[in-house]
């Protein structure tokens, strides 16, 4: 009986214990979670989806680049962090520049590119040889400059958008298609004026077919081609597919071939992509980038167009680049700012 009454008495003791320990535990694990709740209502933006959006400042286009920066961040509430691609001698530039406007409020990385990938790859007989700053191809290695993102937005710096970013980064892509992008012929409104400045808006403006390796592709002449200025890209695919190395290899075959058009079209890197891509991308909505509007001064537009279009991006016009650079960025900034300001809406060019 003695023993029986110390086995009881010990069998209490650890029940007492447990129960201790179990409100223990309760107690202290009550603040824990507060503490966590409380982090995550006062970040909603850690919770929200990042959208990372790559732009190219070259150092004579900074303040495009700005402007095309400060149009996306103040028409949107989107969580957008900006990856601002340079060379080596522009980054502190780029830095000073933001550090110093109204944008030193947005999330930013400055990413240096360095153009030696390209030795070897370009001719330099291009019909525009603008089109030859090694920052035109930064599209090109979009996997290897921005890593821990599924999906990426690319725009061109001659880009002002009025829409909200947000719209154009849920841009559907199709299963086995590694980015989307706009077709030249999408929008009626803009053939005549395309026609009227010689630009191009099908493959034969951009490739050559007087060569026996472009015929080879089985591409008709007459296919519509795409403006590679505003891209939609899915980075698993793209790494895929290595669509970087099928690019880099029209490239290097331009230069020991000479593949691309020497007409007004003749994109360096335009032509690449069209070869790469064709038949393979998804489609963003033409009022997402309607290109040449402004190219001319003397080309006219409906209302109820320049109205759709100034929800959407539009292409700055920047060639002659020295001529109509400055005359691009004082366009779009308000009035009485300086380059560091913010853009204002603009219905017409």
């Amino acid at each position: 009986m003695a023993l029986l009454k110390k086995i009881n008495q010990i069998l209490l003791l650890l029940l007492v214990l447990t129960v201790c320990a179990i409100l223990y535990n309760k107690v202290h694990k009550v603040p824990s979670a507060l503490k966590n709740e409380a982090v995550d209502l006062e970040s909603p933006e850690e919770m929200e989806e990042e959208i990372p959006v790559v732009i190219c400042a070259a150092a004579g286009r900074m303040g495009a680049a700005i402007a095309a920066i400060s149009s996306i961040y103040s028409n949107t509430e989107a969580n957008v962090l900006f990856y601002i691609v340079g060379l080596k001698n522009t980054i502190p530039h780029i830095r000073k520049w933001i550090e110093n406007s109204k944008l030193k409020e947005i999330k930013f990385k400055v990413v240096e590119f360095n153009p030696m990938v390209l030795k070897g790859k370009i001719r330099q007989d291009a019909a525009r040889p603008e089109l030859l700053q090694p920052l035109n191809f930064v599209r090109f290695y979009l996997p290897l400059l921005i890593q821990k993102h599924e999906k990426v937005i690319y725009l061109d710096d001659d880009i002002i958008v009025q829409g909200d970013i947000q719209e154009l980064y849920e841009t559907k892509l199709a299963p086995g298609h590694a980015a989307a992008f706009s077709d030249d012929c999408d929008l009626p409104s803009t053939h005549e004026m395309v026609r009227s400045v010689g630009m191009q808006n099908t493959y034969m403006g951009f490739l050559d077919y007087r060569k026996q390796a472009i015929r080879d592709l089985g591409i008709s002449p007459s296919t519509c081609s795409f403006n590679p200025g505003v891209i939609v890209a899915n980075m698993t695919e793209w790494k895929h597919q290595r669509l970087t190395k099928q690019l880099e290899k029209w490239m290097q075959r331009n230069v020991e071939e000479n593949l691309y058009s020497s007409t007004l079209g003749g994109g360096v890197a335009t032509s690449p992509m069209l070869i790469v891509f064709h038949g393979k991308y998804s489609a963003i909505n033409p009022m997402w980038h309607i290109r040449h509007l402004g190219w001319s001064p003397d080309t006219r537009y409906s209302e109820h167009f320049l109205q759709e279009a100034g929800q959407k991006p539009r292409e700055i016009p920047t060639t002659p680049l020295k001529q109509l650079h400055r005359k691009a960025v004082v366009t779009v900034l308000q009035p009485g700012e300086s380059q560091e300001g913010e853009t204002r809406k603009v219905q017409t060019w």
